[in-house]
């Protein structure tokens, strides 16, 4: 893939992601896992590491993905391609549309764009958790199930923590990407140093 399209298939994940970085990942497996530029397990890989480093998720998958495919110019190429449709659109509504989002026909459209949105999460969880978990690249396809037991109790192990309030408040997520990378650490490692397959 050329650092120009790359630019500009970012370009339209930046232009069609609402919600949030991860509301993007449905967009990166149709532009880029299903013509094979890149790997499912490689996106997965990319998540993970964009998640766990500082800066918002979408700049830094971006730079990841781009990094990967076509190195340094590819990654400012991604990079620039996400955050540019942003950049022109607030400079749109900072200088033209003043008084827009109060309209009532405005509150309504993006009514309908926040239950997009939600549908576009639930599927990252799901597609993140059969992938992840079960070793499923395809939903559809059940019959190629290979579970990973360290992750599935490392996962049922953690999740309980979410609902857990200490002094009122829940725990900051930082909290969960610490805790999960020193569990999968501890536990790939000790596998690995004794030699179990998982």
């Amino acid at each position: 893939m050329s650092n120009l399209l790359l630019f500009w298939t970012f370009f339209k994940i930046g232009l069609f992601t609402i919600g949030g970085g991860q509301a993007m990942i449905p967009m990166i497996t149709t532009d880029l896992v299903d013509v094979g530029a890149v790997s499912l397990e490689e996106v997965m890989n990319f998540i993970a590491i964009a998640e766990s480093t500082p800066g918002p998720f979408a700049i830094n998958i971006a730079t990841y993905v781009g990094m990967k495919m076509s190195g340094v110019v590819g990654a400012i190429a991604a990079t620039a391609g996400v955050v540019l449709p942003s950049v022109i659109i607030i400079l749109i509504v900072a200088k033209l549309l003043t008084g827009f989002m109060k309209k009532k026909a405005v509150g309504e459209v993006f009514s309908g764009v926040r239950s997009t949105v939600t549908g576009l999460l639930l599927s990252v969880f799901c597609t993140l958790l059969f992938s992840v978990l079960l070793g499923v690249n395809d939903i559809l396809s059940v019959g190629s199930v290979s579970p990973d037991p360290i992750g599935i109790a490392i996962f049922a192990a953690v999740c309980p923590l979410a609902f857990i309030k200490i002094k009122g408040k829940k725990l900051h997520p930082f909290f969960f990407i610490i805790i999960c990378a020193a569990l999968g650490v501890l536990c790939y490692g000790l596998c690995d140093y004794f030699g179990v397959t998982v």
